[in-house]
């Protein structure tokens, strides 16, 4: 069973995950699971969330590494920057949206990595990010094993890291990525009833 470990800090954005968590848990070869600094995190939406893990406490195995935004990731955590930059530095996948490309651009992350966000200006005071060449405008990129979107992109960060990790052939990712992007009538319209 491949492990997908959501990370969720305190004023998560719970609507930036769930596209990507709802396609991946229903799968019978993978889980879904959260972690974060402490046991009970709250989102900015007012979910309030226990995780499963502390990021202390992590699985050796994780198959992707996917980090939530949201308002808390201007902390420094150094068993998170570890485990980031020891999953890059091994190929492995890890994905980024919003307020986590922040917290990968003022650690040096993105220097090595075509990379999107919320918006470069945020990382002017940042030394350690020197890639501002490497910044593309668009919703979601994808550079060989990592994935970063800015905020309003749930839906192409989902169909994004789907194709990181080669969840399904592309067209059929796009396909079912559509079902939330085109709506239900229009889906049928384009491609026919999915529950029929």
């Amino acid at each position: 069973m491949k492990q997908a470990i959501f990370v969720m800090l305190d004023q998560y954005a719970d609507w930036e995950g769930a596209y990507l968590a709802r396609t991946l848990n229903p799968a019978p070869d993978w889980t879904v699971k959260t972690a974060s600094t402490k046991r009970t995190v709250r989102s900015i939406g007012g979910f309030t969330t226990t995780v499963d893990y502390l990021l202390v406490d992590l699985p050796a195995t994780i198959d992707l590494l996917v980090l939530i935004g949201g308002d808390s990731w201007s902390a420094d955590n150094a068993p998170l920057t570890q485990l980031v930059a020891a999953r890059l530095n091994r190929g492995q996948p890890v994905a980024a949206i919003c307020g986590a490309v922040d917290y990968l651009a003022r650690n040096g992350f993105l220097n090595h990595y075509q990379h999107t966000g919320n918006a470069q200006y945020l990382w002017r005071d940042d030394t350690d990010y020197q890639n501002q060449a490497g910044f593309v405008q668009q919703q979601a990129v994808r550079d060989r094993n990592l994935v970063t979107a800015n905020g309003t992109a749930p839906l192409d960060f989902t169909e994004a890291v789907l194709n990181m990790i080669q969840f399904k052939p592309a067209a059929q990712v796009h396909q079912d990525v559509d079902l939330y992007r085109l709506g239900f009538y229009q889906y049928c319209q384009k491609y026919g009833n999915p529950f029929a």
